[in-house]
């Protein structure tokens, strides 16, 4: 079986960091890819107002991506899912011969227990936390890990969680990374322009 790393979110943009974290947890899982799902729509991050067109989002994904075992995916939009449990629920139907792990930030972590069908999320498939600068003490004080905490394993047995009763839950920690996409675009809110194709200027009169 192959096995996978799903990591989702906004790419808003894709950034190093992304990629760091995918590197080590292809390392520390053991997996053969980390598959990114580029999200159509965040419905948490959606009233923030500076969310950039899918297509910007997804071209920045591939660009970080490049030379990597990272397959950059739209699938979300294939199979009209919204949210993770619908996506992680229907991507194990259509992949029977692949295994799948979720990972995630401590910082989704603090907030998981505002995700639809967090706990079937957990029933579906194990759950790796990436641990992230200033996030950690929220996320072990978060709900969530108040229903996960005895489905915790350690980190040392992280490369035999397809054997692992679900719900369970590693928590990862690697080299702090402190780049994040809010910082990316604070430095430059029209980040996107270098993604989307250029408008033409219409002929003078």
């Amino acid at each position: 079986m192959t096995r996978i790393g799903i990591l989702g979110g906004s790419f808003n943009p894709a950034h190093a960091g992304h990629r760091a974290i995918s590197l080590a947890a292809l390392d520390a899982l053991g997996l053969d890819e980390v598959w990114w799902l580029v999200s159509p729509g965040n419905p948490l991050k959606e009233k923030s107002g500076d969310m950039a067109p899918f297509a910007a989002r997804f071209a920045s994904a591939v660009r970080i991506a490049r030379h990597a075992p990272i397959r950059v995916s739209a699938i979300e939009h294939k199979l009209g899912t919204r949210y993770t449990v619908d996506t992680v629920t229907k991507l194990r139907r259509a992949f029977p011969k692949k295994r799948f792990i979720w990972l995630m930030g401590s910082d989704n972590l603090a907030q998981f227990d505002q995700w639809k069908g967090w706990r079937q999320i957990a029933r579906e498939v194990p759950i790796a936390v990436i641990a992230r600068p200033g996030y950690e003490r929220a996320a072990l004080a978060a709900p969530a890990m108040g229903w996960l905490r005895r489905a915790r394993r350690p980190a040392h047995q992280a490369k035999n969680w397809t054997q692992w009763r679900l719900p369970a839950l590693v928590l990862l920690r690697f080299r702090p990374d402190p780049r994040s996409a809010t910082q990316l675009r604070a430095a430059d809110p029209a980040w996107q322009r270098h993604f989307l194709p250029a408008v033409p200027t219409p002929p003078s009169a």
